[in-house]
């Protein structure tokens, strides 16, 4: 397993809230009503977070917070447990991180079972719970492909279904599958272990909703456009969650609109 280019990668820009044609509300996930401290937080769990930017911009976007501006109460209403493989840029997350009561950062081999279940146990038991709210899975499961193959993609799903009943999964196309291999063979690497046998390809957006879907019982409630990368965002809902939390109608209103 070549693990420590996966980590070399890590690197990459991640994508941005509004990016290309992509662009969601804040309203699919926490509703059209504010955030109040005396409720419940709302509890993120952001999977491959890289250094951060983009779980710090996350947890902005949802409290209406803009760059310099501070909450009080913010970490009362939402908290996001960011994990990367990667424990130098986790810590560098950690050290820029200018909201640090609201977002917190581990490192975490997300495929290690045995390690994901005690930390993630231990961060929500803090709150009384069993579950988040919502994950967000940005530009990783190619990464867990190449890395632990067709079971493995799977695998990653079902938990991630599991421990999120709200999901937004942003899947690398295949394309970028072929130019992770050939900038391994460029610098005279090893390829990836499961390249050459992944079952699982071609658009991979379709092979997420259809695992998604039709073996974890979640249901694509908006595909938010695509990103200036060309990746699609794609918002899941377990059918628990779509009994007891409806679509918010600005949700309902974006989709008639031609944002699905």
């Amino acid at each position: 397993m070549v693990t420590s280019f996966q980590n070399t990668c890590f690197w990459r820009k991640r994508s941005t809230l509004s990016n290309g044609s992509a662009s969601y509300p804040r309203s699919c996930f926490v509703g059209s009503s504010s955030l109040s401290p005396e409720t419940r937080p709302i509890l993120g769990l952001d999977v491959g977070c890289n250094s951060g930017d983009l779980s710090v911009a996350l947890y902005k976007h949802f409290l209406s917070l803009h760059d310099g501006e501070a909450c009080l109460d913010a970490s009362r209403a939402l908290h996001l447990l960011c994990c990367n493989i990667d424990p130098v840029l986790v810590e560098r997350a950690e050290k820029e991180c200018p909201l640090p009561d609201g977002l917190t950062f581990i490192t975490l081999d997300f495929m290690n079972q045995r390690t994901q279940k005690v930390l993630l146990s231990s961060f929500l038991s803090q709150f009384g719970r069993s579950v988040f709210d919502i994950g967000f899975c940005m530009s990783v499961t190619m990464w867990i492909h190449l890395n632990h193959g067709n079971q493995g993609l799977w695998e990653f799903l079902a938990h991630l279904s599991y421990l999120c009943p709200y999901l937004l999964v942003e899947p690398q196309p295949w394309k970028c599958y072929r130019a992770a291999a050939r900038r391994l063979r460029k610098l005279g690497l090893q390829d990836f272990d499961h390249f050459r046998s992944l079952a699982i390809g071609g658009d991979m957006a379709i092979q997420t909703v259809q695992i998604l879907t039709q073996d974890h019982g979640m249901e694509l409630v908006c595909c938010f456009g695509n990103t200036s990368w060309d990746r699609s965002l794609l918002l899941f809902r377990t059918k628990q969650a779509t009994e007891t939390h409806p679509i918010p109608g600005s949700l309902i209103e974006e989709e008639n609109n031609g944002t699905k």
